[in-house]
């Protein structure tokens, strides 16, 4: 085996030594092979290219530690080092950090002695902060106060918003040093107070005003929107004022119920505990919401908890705006109490109005026992003995005893209500509405610059303007109403509370400009139905649709034809209107869609409805509305001859047109046929081609065997022909060896015979 494989090399080598151009080619052949190989099975390589180093996010001349590698740790040495701080967290590429960008410098350049502003890019993925933090969204803006911290920022990222939340975060505190400061405080209209009273006599800062401190920044991180004000009160006169006597005691002041102190003897002093007494024991009376995105759910949820009153009106968090204290003020009227003298809520927990002649009265009461809640027999009990022992024949009040009731003792007082002569701009007949109605208002207060898309939804107009634009919106019922340019906020609330309310639903609907086309089929919206559908003097026949309903496409044809037969008959139109976009009287609503309603002219009360189990064909549609159009005469005919030759003339019409549709019907089937005889004979040839094809591939593949052996069988025979060529060239070099011996034999015969 060793003998025959060194032959062939040698061979080869003889072969290639004699022909050095396929030594040649043989080498580069290998060369192809392998370096194919090499490249596709070796390790893959990174094709993507590496990411660019970050540039500066922030100008350099902005007040702005611009960390764009994201160094973390050199933001948190930063921070640590600051009284108040302010931590931007920032995507490059993020268009919402791009719009951010401005706002923080604007506020950076205006508070730059008294807060320290970083900026981190948290997308450079080299970075520790990319690493470390798990955002989901960008910008993140967090704010520090010293060691206290992070506190998120979830308003709108505008600079008026984002520089009051920083000033509340920076003074989270107010420090009252007079009764007078103290009042002001406590009434403010918009906000809840809450007082700390500690003493500074023995240590620089208590362990209490530490303690109350945290917890105000503890309510800012809660609630943003600052809705709850922490002060601090450190003179005992001063104190007094809200009667605290104690060191480190805690005063919430509330409007509409009694105010309360925090209770010691059953709770710690710490700041969740006092953190969480105040939101478990404020009043909300009026919330700002700001809907962030255009999918956020937030106004929903809110609308979803009841009737509420919503203001659109332009705010800055910086600014004293006039309108936001009237609306406040309304709100707080409306909750609070229900006594005759308008005292604190609380005092009278029961209201009820009755009439009584020819005026109405109210009569309010409040149970001895520590229940606030006003059930029906307690009010029915109390009107009995009240009528029975008082009398309701003038303002007064009284008390009453019932030995039979589980309420041992009544306080009831009884006042008329008077119905304003005028209206004023703040009704006192709206403080304690909210007791006396069952439609409890929420108040929401939005910002119109922010949010005037929502408002446009509503029916505000397009233009945006300075003076807020007030709406209830009842989800339950599926109504809102607008307050109108001639009426008062307390009349417009008043009219909602009222049980006959009456205010009028707000339809929307679209631009009566925008279908102002020549089309045959007119198009109804919410602000021309009732001038077109009421018109007494024709006919209309509706349909109602939407665009997103398949089926009401599908009988647009049928509703053109259908005006076209009517053109010239004035009594009658057609009209759509399309549901999906146009608010409509809840007594001209449908339950589905396509419906098809027609209304009579002079009887427009007895609509119809056209049946469902009907095909909504042009002959069931003439057949429907001369079934129930009016009996009057046509305009433009002479009587009944003429609507009836009117009519004939359309049936003949529709009988030639249906003739023809058979006609067509008929050729179609005509060639129909013809093209199904002439698929048919293609689908055959296509069988007969597709076996051809069978056997062409077979003879083809009979062919490639039979030249591959063909092929092998040349090489073989190649190979013997160059080894007899070599054999060949060996005998010839053999016969010529042998030849030159033999003459050398010969010489040496020739000179032996001479020498002899």
């Amino acid at each position: 085996m060793l003998r025959r494989v060194r032959a062939e090399l040698r061979q080869a080598a003889d072969q290639m030594a004699r022909r050095p151009e396929l030594c040649c080619g043989a080498i580069a052949l290998t060369c192809a092979l392998i370096l194919p190989i090499t490249f596709t099975c070796g390790p893959v390589k990174n094709v993507v290219a590496a990411a660019r180093t970050p540039v500066s996010f922030f100008p350099e001349e902005v007040p702005v530690v611009d960390l764009f590698l994201g160094q973390l740790d050199e933001a948190d040495r930063l921070r640590e080092d600051a009284d108040v701080s302010v931590m931007f967290y920032y995507a490059p590429w993020c268009a919402h950090s791009i719009t951010a960008r401005r706002h923080i410098q604007h506020v950076a350049l205006r508070l730059a002695q008294q807060v320290q502003f970083i900026a981190v890019n948290c997308w450079w993925h080299y970075g520790k902060c990319r690493k470390q933090k798990r955002f989901f969204q960008y910008p993140i803006i967090h704010v520090y106060y010293r060691s206290f911290g992070p506190i998120e920022y979830r308003a709108p990222v505008h600079s008026e918003y984002l520089e009051s939340f920083i000033q509340r975060v920076s003074h989270p505190l107010t420090y009252l040093p007079t009764q007078k400061a103290l009042h002001t405080f406590l009434n403010h209209k918009k906000q809840q107070g809450v007082v700390g009273y500690f003493e500074f006599d023995s240590s620089p800062q208590p362990a209490g005003y530490l303690v109350f401190l945290i917890s105000a920044l503890m309510a800012l991180k809660r609630d943003h929107q600052g809705a709850v004000r922490f002060a601090v009160v450190t003179n005992q006169a001063v104190a007094e004022g809200v009667s605290l006597t104690e060191d480190e005691s805690v005063y919430l002041h509330r409007r509409l119920n009694s105010s309360l102190v925090f209770p010691r003897a059953h709770r710690n002093l710490t700041a969740e505990a006092v953190c969480d007494w105040v939101y478990e024991n404020r009043e909300s009376v009026i919330h700002w919401i700001h809907p962030m995105g255009a999918k956020s759910y937030l106004l929903e949820a809110e609308l979803l908890k009841g009737p509420a009153l919503l203001t659109f009106l332009p705010h800055n968090p910086l600014q004293t705006n006039q309108l936001l204290t009237q609306v406040s003020e309304v709100a707080l009227r409306y909750h609070s109490g229900c006594g005759p003298e308008g005292g604190v809520s609380g005092v009278w927990r029961c209201c009820w109005s009755l009439r009584v002649q020819a005026n109405v009265w109210e009569l309010c009461s409040r149970p001895s026992g520590m229940s606030s809640v006003c059930s029906v027999q307690e009010l029915q009990a109390v009107l009995d003995l009240y009528s029975r022992h008082v009398g309701v024949s003038s303002a007064s009040c009284g008390h009453v005893q019932n030995s039979y009731s589980p309420y041992s003792r009544y306080s009831a007082c009884c006042r008329p209500l008077q119905k304003p002569e005028r209206r004023p701009l703040l009704d006192d007949s709206i403080t304690g509405l909210q007791c006396r109605t069952n439609k409890t208002l929420r108040f929401y207060l939005l910002d119109s610059e922010l949010n005037w898309h929502l408002a446009r939804r509503l029916g505000a107009p397009a233009a945006h303007s300075t003076l807020p634009f007030i709406t209830i919106i009842n989800l339950r019922d599926e109504t809102h109403y607008l307050l109108n340019d001639t009426d008062s906020l307390e009349r417009f609330i008043q009219n909602f509370s009222s049980p006959y309310s009456p205010l009028h639903r707000q339809l929307i609907g679209q631009d009566q400009q925008q279908h102002r086309s020549q089309s045959l089929i007119q198009e109804v919206t919410s602000h021309s139905f009732l001038h077109t559908v009421m018109d007494s003097q024709r006919d209309v026949l509706l349909l109602y649709y939407t665009g997103w309903c398949g089926f009401c496409t599908v009988l647009n044809h049928v509703f053109l034809r259908l005006a076209q037969l009517f053109r010239e008959n004035s009594g009658v139109t057609v009209a759509r209107v399309n549901v999906a976009l146009n608010d409509l009287p809840w007594e001209f609503m449908v339950d589905h869609v396509p419906s098809i309603l027609f209304f009579p002219r002079h009887r427009k009360q007895m609509s119809v409805k056209f049946p469902e189990n009907t095909p909504a064909t042009l002959p069931n549609l003439l057949r429907f509305i001369l079934q129930h159009t009016s009996h009057a005469p046509l305009p433009g005919s002479a009587g009944e001859a003429g609507s009836k030759s009117l009519l004939e003339a359309e049936l003949r019409v529709l009988q030639q047109e249906v003739s023809s549709l058979q006609r067509a019907r008929e050729g179609l089937s005509h060639q129909l046929a013809v093209l199904w005889r002439e698929n048919r004979h293609l689908t055959l040839q296509s069988h007969a081609l597709e076996s051809q094809n069978a056997e062409l591939q077979a003879q083809s593949g009979r062919l490639e065997t039979l030249y591959t052996e063909k092929t092998r069988q040349l090489s073989d025979t190649v190979q013997r022909l160059q080894e007899l060529a070599d054999a060949s060239e060996e005998l010839l070099k053999e016969n010529s060896l042998l030849k030159v011996l033999l003459n050398a034999l010969r010489e040496t015969d020739r000179d032996t015979q001479t020498d002899r």
